[in-house]
C-alpha cells in the first residue's frame, strides 16, 4: 500500500516501515560514531518503542553491547491499517539487532498490568538472569491500577487560576491565544496516578521480588522541568504535580537501598510534548535558537550522553541540588532562554516562520511517524506488514 501521512491534531495515524526503520539506523549510526559505553549488560526498557525509551534502548545495545529486554504498547498492521511507529521501531531495532549478534526481546502489551511485570520477571529469569539497568519511559493517557482496578485518567491543565497566553497551530502556522481552566482535584489526583511514581515503584518491587534485579542495578525514569515561559501549564501545573511524585518516588526508593535517579531531559518533538498547549510554540522557538549557537539535541545524543557521561563515567553520578540527573542543562543556559523569551514577545501569525524553526518541528514530527526521512521514496508502495522478531519466536 502507499504509506502518506493523515495528521489528526497533534497526531498522525499511519506510520511509515522504511521510513521508522531509517530512523532507528540512524540512531544507531550517531551512538556507532562515539566512544564505547562501559556501562550495564543487561538492560529493561519500559517504554522502549518511541522517543527517549527508546533512544536509551539503541545507546546501551550499540554503544555498550547491551542485551536489552523493551516493554511497550503498540498495535501491528491489520484490516489495511499501518502499525504503530513503535512497532515498526521496535521491528528494525531488533533486526539491527540481529545482524550485531546482539540479545534483543520485546514483550507488548500493558506495562501498568501485573501481567506484564510477571512475564518480564519470568522472561529476565529465563535469559538474562538479571538485569542492572531499569529505564522507566512510559507515556499513556491512562493508566489502570492493578491492585484496585480502577482506571485514572490524566489532565494537562494548571492549577489554581486560569491560564491564558498564545500557541501555536503547527500544521496550520498561526499563533493563537489559549486559555485553559484550571484543573480539579480529581484531576490533579489522576494525573499524578497516570504519570507520576506510583507504577515505577511497582515496577521496582516486582523485579526485587522475583530476584531478577542485580545488587548494583540502576534505575532511571525521565522527566521534564522547562523555562518560566511554561511554568503554569507544565512544571506548576498537573504535570508538575506528577512529575514531583516521581521525584520523590525516585528518593523513596533509594532509602529502600535502590539506585533510582530521575533524569531531567530537554525539550523535544513527541507526541506527549505536542499535545500540551504553549509547548509547540516554545520548542519551535528553542530549536531555532540552539541551532544556531550549535547546542541543539535529539533523543540519542542525550541518551548517549545519559549512559556515556552521567551514569558511567566513573565515580559519582553528578546530580543537581534535588538529585537530579540533568540533561537540559544546553536547553536552560541563561543566554538560550533570554533569546527565546525575547521571541516569545516578539512571535505572531506574520513573523512566525521567520523568527521560529516551524519547519525543524514539522520535520521532527513528521519523523515521529517514518515519514520525512532521507533516502526514503515515500512515492512507492510499501508492505505494512512487518513481524516483530522475537514475537515470532
Amino acid at each position: 500500500m502507499l504509506v502518506q501521512p493523515r495528521i489528526r491534531g497533534f497526531i498522525c495515524t499511519t506510520a511509515h516501515p522504511q521510513g521508522c526503520a531509517g530512523q532507528v539506523r540512524e540512531q544507531i549510526a550517531h551512538v556507532r560514531a562515539q566512544a564505547p559505553i562501559t556501562g550495564p549488560k543487561n538492560v529493561l526498557v519500559i517504554g522502549s518503542s518511541t522517543g527517549y525509551g527508546l533512544a536509551t534502548r539503541i545507546a546501551a545495545a550499540f554503544g555498550g553491547g547491551a542485551s536489552t529486554l523493551g516493554v511497550c504498547f503498540e498495535r501491528a498492521a491489520e484490516d489495511g491499517r499501518t502499525a504503530t511507529a513503535g512497532w515498526y521501531n521496535t521491528a528494525a531495532f531488533e533486526q539491527e539487532a540481529a545482524s550485531a549478534g546482539l540479545y534483543a526481546q520485546t514483550i507488548v502489551g500493558d506495562a501498568f498490568s501485573r501481567a506484564i511485570k510477571d512475564e518480564v520477571c519470568d522472561r529476565i529469569r529465563r535469559d538474562l538472569g538479571q538485569v542492572d539497568l531499569v529505564i522507566y519511559s512510559l507515556a499513556s493517557p491512562r493508566r489502570t491500577d492493578p491492585l484496585t482496578g480502577v482506571t485514572h485518567v490524566s489532565a494537562i491543565k494548571p492549577i489554581g487560576n486560569t491560564f491564558a497566553n498564545k500557541t501555536v497551530d503547527v500544521q496550520q502556522g498561526v499563533v493563537k491565544p489559549v486559555s485553559i481552566e484550571p484543573a480539579t482535584e480529581d484531576e490533579i489526583a489522576g494525573t499524578i496516578a497516570v504519570m507520576g511514581g506510583e507504577d515505577w515503584a511497582l515496577w521496582m518491587n516486582a523485579l526485587r521480588s522475583a530476584g531478577v534485579l542485580a545488587p548494583d542495578a540502576v534505575t532511571v525514569a525521565y522527566s521534564y522541568i522547562g523555562p518560566a515561559l511554561t511554568r503554569a501549564i507544565y512544571r506548576e501545573g498537573t504535570i508538575g504535580r506528577a512529575k514531583d511524585h516521581l521525584e520523590a518516588t525516585a528518593h523513596a526508593l533509594t532509602a529502600d537501598g535502590l539506585r533510582a535517579y530521575v533524569a531531567v531531559n530537554k525539550a523535544v518533538v513527541t507526541q506527549s510534548s505536542s499535545a500540551i498547549p504553549v509547548v509547540p510554540l516554545y520548542i519551535s522557538l528553542l530549536f531555532g535558537v540552539m541551532k544556531e549557537k550549535g547546542l541543539h539535541e535529539g533523543c540519542i545524543e542525550q541518551m548517549y550522553r545519559l549512559l556515556a557521561e552521567r551514569l558511567y563515567a566513573g565515580g559519582s553520578v553528578p546530580v543537581d541540588e534535588a538529585g537530579r540527573i540533568r540533561l537540559d542543562e544546553r536547553e536552560m543556559q541563561a543566554d538560550v532562554q533570554a533569546q527565546v523569551a525575547a521571541l516569545w514577545d516578539l512571535v505572531d501569525t506574520d513573523n512566525l516562520e521567520q523568527l521560529a524553526d516551524l519547519k525543524g518541528y514539522r520535520e521532527d514530527f513528521l519523523q515521529l511517524f517514518g515519514f520525512a526521512t532521507e533516502g526514503v521514496d515515500y512515492g512507492t508502495e510499501v508492505e505494512p506488514v512487518v513481524p516483530i522478531r522475537s514475537l515470532e519466536d
